[in-house]
């Protein structure tokens, strides 16, 4: 899979000066694209969009220090339909804009071009199973917060803190499905996982899918495969590490991809600093070609 994902890197490379097909990026890494956005987030530490817009404004910076061309021409090169939005673009990069960095020949931000190469770790068993799972509904109280990828998310915190015992009570009626018990479900907005992205984070509880409570929210999860990985250790620390291997580590080695989907985690005790007991479902599906190869 490490070959694929940087055959489909170089591919990604020699498109910048045109508009990057990432259905065809994706199909090089033998992937779907939903699953190489959020591979590449995990692997890179920035979402894809992020680092294509990065690695335009790289070359670009050279091609305005050069001077060979007008910055309309250079704009126009990289995809830009008028210089203002070209400069935008290098102003966010480079923290300056073209036509000054031309006049002054400003010291510029290059972002390096990126591969993945192998590093050996998995010295840590993971411990997982597959669920196939009926369509269910999750009924709880829903909340926009911005991702933490490290330590405690202050808004996840007010957002339970803000739970009140008649809707906790009300949660642990409607109960009955696995995972059991009261949990967090997070369904990603975009394919970043960069520190401030949006989210939509739900405390509740699964249910059947005609469950209902008109002081909750719902949200309805369709049928499907869904990896589910115990962990034990600290909370959080333990849990943003399991993620992390999930995607670096497990998902390269196993025969599945991600799919759409909200994640599922129950921990107990919540409780920082704690030792905890966690599961945490991902949605995935057989990734068919690798289990021909």
């Amino acid at each position: 899979m490490l070959e694929r994902l940087n055959q489909a890197l170089d591919h990604l490379e020699a498109c910048l000066d045109r508009e990057v097909d990432m259905t065809e990026v994706a199909r090089i890494a033998a992937v779907s694209e939903y699953h190489f956005r959020r591979l590449f987030s995990a692997l890179a530490g920035m979402s894809l969009p992020v680092y294509v817009r990065r690695r335009r404004m790289t070359l670009a910076g050279a091609e305005v220090l050069a001077a060979d061309l007008t910055l309309l021409d250079i704009a126009v090169r990289y995809g830009y339909g008028s210089g203002e939005a070209f400069a935008r673009a290098f102003r966010s990069v480079h923290g300056i804009g073209p036509g000054e960095a031309r006049r002054t020949g400003a010291v510029l931000t290059a972002q390096p071009r990126m591969s993945f190469r192998v590093v050996v770790e998995g010295s840590t068993t993971m411990r997982y199973r597959i669920v196939e799972k009926e369509s269910f509904r999750v009924i709880g109280k829903k909340a926009r917060l911005p991702l933490v990828p490290e330590g405690i998310n202050a808004a996840a915190a007010a957002h339970l803190e803000s739970l009140n015992k008649p809707a906790i009570v009300r949660m642990k009626e409607l109960a009955g499905q696995e995972p059991d018990g009261i949990l967090s479900a997070v369904v990603y907005l975009t394919d970043s996982r960069e520190e401030g992205a949006e989210a939509d984070y739900w405390i509740g509880v699964v249910t059947g899918p005609e469950a209902a409570a008109e002081e909750l929210d719902a949200l309805d999860v369709s049928a499907g495969t869904w990896a589910v990985f115990d962990n034990h250790g600290p909370y959080p620390s333990a849990l943003q590490e399991l993620w992390r291997d999930v995607f670096t580590q497990w998902f390269p080695s196993n025969p599945y991809t991600s799919r759409t989907g909200p994640e599922l985690l129950r921990t107990q005790p919540v409780e920082i600093g704690s030792e905890t007991d966690s599961q945490l479902w991902i949605p995935v599906e057989r990734d068919g070609g690798r289990a021909e190869a």
